[in-house]
């Protein structure tokens, strides 16, 4: 019980946390998360909608497989995550087309990428403390060059989002009659895929592999339990993220703390509030009115 108030401890020491803002690093990764939760927050509602939340996990694991990669060479993590997640977005978007197929070629992606993966890092006996980053995150590793790359490829990602964000919303809301009126779902599809694998990179440097689903998934399953607006949905996904990322980051300065677990913990509590509103607003609206006498 000691070690728990100790701990909790370190996490509210607020002074450090003031002192620790000053650093360069920390206002890069404060930097970078922010142009994370602002990609991450778009692109959920449309994750959740097209049912892509076991796409994202496989994607993430083969961006963690790419910054392996770049690290065991000596090159950018950053670009080597992009490079792996762009070239899983493809494979998904190309071999699973179909419904009946999509499940298990996620499942091979995913496998395939963390076991190699997990071997470029044996490969690479030295940088112990950017090797255990790439699972669950780190803030020290973000340096100047790091921020230039996440916020242009952020950039990309959502100038691409605005362009077939109205064709992409109709593909992903009913897919047979959008194909009908003649939308090219069959070009949406790899695209929207190649479009998560690039915001997933973004987040495997400030978040990790393994929880990037806490920025990519748990916003837009959040917002979709209070509001069934795409554009409320999506405002309330960004509020979600950002809060999420900014958050779990300030919370992890001062125990110098993974990232990743304070992300998870307020993505969860955001997710548990705002399924509880959800839940009160369907029995109040299904709640039958009492006949009032003649």
């Amino acid at each position: 019980m000691n070690e728990l108030y100790e701990a909790l401890g370190k996490v509210l020491d607020f002074g450090t946390t003031i002192d620790l803002l000053g650093y360069p690093f920390v206002q890069q990764a404060l930097l970078a998360a922010a142009a994370l939760g602002l990609v991450s927050g778009c692109m959920a509602p449309l994750v959740v909608t097209r049912k892509m939340s076991f796409a994202v996990h496989g994607t993430a694991e083969m961006a963690f497989t790419g910054a392996a990669a770049a690290l065991l060479i000596g090159a950018s993590v950053g670009a080597g995550a992009l490079a792996g997640a762009v070239v899983a977005a493809l494979l998904l978007g190309l071999l699973g087309q179909k419904d009946t197929e999509r499940d298990s070629v996620i499942g091979a992606i995913l496998s395939f990428g963390l076991g190699v993966g997990v071997f470029l890092l044996w490969l690479n006996p030295e940088r112990t403390a950017n090797k255990f980053s790439l699972l669950v995150g780190q803030i020290v590793g973000v340096d100047s060059s790091d921020v230039l790359l996440l916020s242009t490829s952020a950039l990309v990602v959502l100038l691409v989002l605005v362009v077939v964000y109205r064709p992409l919303l109709f593909a992903s809301v009913d897919p047979d009659v959008a194909t009908a009126r003649g939308v090219p779902t069959r070009l949406l599809t790899p695209l929207f895929a190649v479009l998560v694998g690039a915001s997933t990179a973004l987040g495997v440097y400030t978040v990790g592999a393994l929880l990037v689903l806490a920025l990519m998934v748990t916003p837009g399953a959040a917002a979709a339990r209070v509001t069934a607006s795409p554009v409320k949905a999506t405002v309330l996904a960004v509020v979600f993220a950002e809060t999420a990322v900014l958050g779990g980051i300030l919370l992890s300065l001062a125990p110098g703390a993974p990232v990743s677990a304070f992300v998870t913990i307020i993505s969860f509590v955001i997710y548990l509030v705002c399924r509880t509103i959800g839940t009160r607003r369907l029995r109040g609206s299904t709640r039958t009115p009492t006949p009032t006498p003649a």
